[in-house]
C-alpha cells in the first residue's frame, strides 16, 4: 500500500511537470510568435513584404500544381518550368501562357483560381491595409499612453470640418490641447483604416459574388455557351469563378485554349464581365470613392468623412483624391474610344469577326479594346490584327492604371509617395542612377533577341523584334496579350509543328521563359519604382 501512494505521488509529480513544461512551451511559441510579428510589423517593408509574399505563393502554387495530375502527360523536360511559369503568371495575374488550358484538370483549376485571386490588386491591397492599421498601433509611448483615454471621447461634428481634427472643449492647458488634438487625429485615422478595409473587403466580395452569379445563370440559360463547356469537359460552378476572378483580379486567364474566342457570338456573356474588368482594375479609385461617400451618408459618417478629406494621409495607394477620380474615368473612356473607332475603322471586315452580327462584331471590338489595358482577355487571333492597332495596344499595355489625360494640381497636394519611407539623401542618389522603366523594358528586350537569336535567323515571321516586344511589353503590363505562334509563318516548314493556342512564349527557349518571369514579376511590382531613373529622362 506505502508502495502504490509513492507511485501515486510520483505519479502527481510527473504530471504536474509535464502540465508545466506544456504551458511554458505554449508560453513560449505565443511570446516569440508575438515578438515576431511585432517586428515584421514594425520593421519590415512593403516592398519585402511583397516580394517575398509572391515568390512564396507562386512557389506553393507550382508544388500544388505538380503534384496535381494533368489530363496529358507532357514527356517534355520543361514540363517543370511551364507550370513554374503558369503559377508565376497567375499570381502575378499576367495570363502569360506557354501551356494550353485544357490540359488543366478540375483541381488545378481550381489551384489557378486561389492563385489568381490572392494575387489581384484589390486583394492585396486589402491584405496592406491590415499592415497598415496594424503599424498604428506603433506609437510613441507617450502617445499611446493618452489615445485610450480619449478613446471615449465623443468627437464633436464640427472637428470634420474642412478636414481639421478639432479637439473636444474640456478644461485643459494649451499644450494639453494641442497633444489631445494629435491623439485624436491618431484614432480617427487608425478608425478610418479600419473602416476602409471593411470597404474594400465588401467591394471584393459583393463584386465577386454578382459576377459569378450572373455567369453562373448565363451558362446555364444559354444554349451555345452550355454546349461549348460541356463539349470541353469543363463543369459551368468552375468556369463562372475561374472567369471571374480572372477577370476582375485583371489576370485574363480562361479556362478553354482559344480564350474568349469560342465565346465570340455569346455578347451577353461579354457584357458580363466588361464591368468586371474596369470594377477590378482601371476604375477601382473611382468606384471606391464613390462607396465611402454613399457610406457617409448612411453611416460610419464620421470616418467616411476623414477617408474623404484626407486621402493623401490614409496612405492608401488606390485613395485617390476626388478631382484624379474624376479624370480617371474621363481618360478610361477616353483610350477606350479611341481604341474603338479605330479598331472599327480598319478591322470591320477583320476575318476573326465572319459570322458575326452587327450587334456581336461591336460588343466583340469593345470588349477588345477594354481588355488591352491590363486584362487580356480576347475574341480574335490578335497575330491577324492590323500593325497600327498593334502598336496602340503596345501603348495601351504600357500605361500605368491610373494614368489621367491632364495634369492636375489637387487643392490636397501632389499625391504622396505612399508605399515608400521618407527618403534619405542616398536612397534619392540611388533613384537617378537606376533605370527608367522604359530602360529596363529595353534591356529585357534584348536579353530575349539574344536567348532567341538563332529562332530570329530560322524563323523570322514569327520570332520578329516587334512580336518579342510585344510580348515583354504584355508581361510587363501584367496583361496577357499574344500574337501566339504559327506554323504557317515558318520559311522552313516543320513537318512536326502544331499549331498551340497557348502564347508566344510558348515557343521561347528555357532561358527566354525565366527573363519572361523576372518581368512579370517586375511588371507586378512596378508600383515601387515608377518614381526611378530621373537621371534617364531625356526630356
Amino acid at each position: 500500500m506505502l508502495r502504490f501512494n509513492f507511485l501515486v505521488e510520483k505519479f502527481k509529480h510527473f504530471y504536474s511537470f509535464l502540465y508545466l513544461g506544456f504551458v511554458y512551451l505554449i508560453t513560449s511559441i505565443y511570446w516569440i510568435s508575438s515578438r515576431i510579428h511585432d517586428f515584421i510589423i514594425s520593421h519590415v517593408t512593403h516592398f519585402f513584404i511583397e516580394v517575398s509574399y509572391f515568390i512564396i505563393a507562386s512557389s506553393f502554387g507550382f508544388l500544388v500544381l505538380k503534384s496535381l495530375t494533368s489530363k496529358t502527360t507532357n514527356p517534355n523536360a520543361t514540363e517543370d518550368l511551364d507550370l513554374v511559369f503558369t503559377s508565376v503568371s497567375a499570381i502575378t495575374v499576367s495570363s502569360m501562357s506557354t501551356m494550353e488550358m485544357e490540359v488543366f484538370t478540375n483541381s488545378q483549376l481550381i489551384v489557378i483560381t486561389i492563385l489568381m485571386f490572392i494575387g489581384g490588386e484589390v486583394f492585396t491591397s486589402m491584405v496592406g491595409l491590415h499592415f497598415s492599421a496594424s503599424k498604428l498601433k506603433y506609437t510613441p509611448s507617450h502617445v499611446r499612453s493618452r489615445v485610450n483615454s480619449v478613446a471615449s471621447l465623443p468627437l464633436p461634428p464640427e472637428s470634420f470640418e474642412l478636414g481639421v481634427i478639432v479637439q473636444p472643449s474640456l478644461p485643459q492647458e494649451t499644450s494639453t490641447m494641442e497633444k489631445t488634438k494629435s491623439e485624436i487625429d491618431f484614432l480617427i485615422k487608425s478608425k478610418s483604416v479600419r473602416v476602409l478595409g471593411f470597404i474594400v473587403l465588401a467591394y471584393l466580395l459583393l463584386v465577386h459574388v454578382l459576377g459569378i452569379s450572373m455567369v453562373l445563370i448565363y451558362v446555364n440559360v444559354i444554349s451555345s455557351a452550355k454546349n461549348v463547356l460541356e463539349k470541353k469537359d469543363l463543369k459551368k460552378f468552375t468556369f463562372s469563378i475561374f472567369t471571374i476572378v480572372s477577370t476582375f483580379a485583371s489576370c485574363g486567364f480562361i479556362p478553354t485554349n482559344e480564350n474568349m474566342q469560342v465565346f465570340s457570338q455569346n455578347s451577353g456573356l461579354l457584357l458580363i464581365l466588361i464591368p468586371q474588368i474596369l470594377l477590378g482594375n482601371t476604375l477601382f479609385p473611382s468606384f471606391l470613392r464613390f462607396l465611402i461617400w454613399v457610406l457617409s451618408k448612411i453611416g460610419k459618417k464620421d470616418e467616411a468623412k476623414y477617408l474623404m478629406r484626407n486621402s493623401k494621409d490614409i496612405g492608401f495607394h488606390h485613395l485617390l483624391p476626388s478631382k484624379h477620380c474624376k479624370l480617371l474615368v474621363v481618360t478610361v473612356l477616353g483610350f477606350i474610344c479611341v481604341q474603338f473607332i479605330l479598331f472599327c475603322a480598319m478591322e470591320w471586315g477583320f476575318d476573326g469577326l465572319n459570322g458575326l452580327n452587327i450587334y456581336q462584331k461591336l460588343v466583340g471590338i469593345l470588349f477588345v479594346c477594354i481588355n488591352s489595358r491590363h486584362t487580356g482577355e480576347s475574341i480574335v487571333d490578335l497575330s491577324k490584327i492590323a500593325p497600327a492597332i498593334l502598336v496602340l495596344f503596345v501603348v495601351m499595355m504600357y500605361l500605368p492604371p491610373y494614368t489621367s489625360f491632364l495634369p492636375k494640381k489637387d487643392e490636397e497636394g501632389k499625391f504622396a509617395q505612399i508605399l515608400c519611407k521618407e527618403e534619405k539623401k542616398n536612397r534619392k542618389i540611388l533613384k537617378n542612377i537606376i533605370f527608367s522603366q522604359l530602360s529596363y523594358l529595353a534591356l529585357f528586350i534584348i536579353i530575349i533577341c539574344i536567348t532567341e537569336r538563332q529562332k530570329m535567323i530560322d524563323d523570322p515571321l514569327n520570332f520578329n523584334v516587334f512580336n518579342i516586344t510585344f510580348e515583354v511589353i504584355s508581361a510587363y503590363g501584367n496583361v496577357g496579350f499574344s500574337t501566339g505562334y504559327s506554323c504557317s509563318k515558318q520559311l522552313k516548314a516543320d513537318p512536326n509543328c502544331v499549331n498551340k493556342t497557348y502564347g508566344f512564349a510558348g515557343s521561347f527557349s528555357d532561358q527566354g521563359k525565366l527573363i519572361l518571369i523576372i518581368v512579370m514579376f517586375f511588371g507586378r511590382l512596378k508600383k515601387f519604382s515608377l518614381k526611378g531613373g530621373k537621371a534617364w529622362k531625356l526630356l
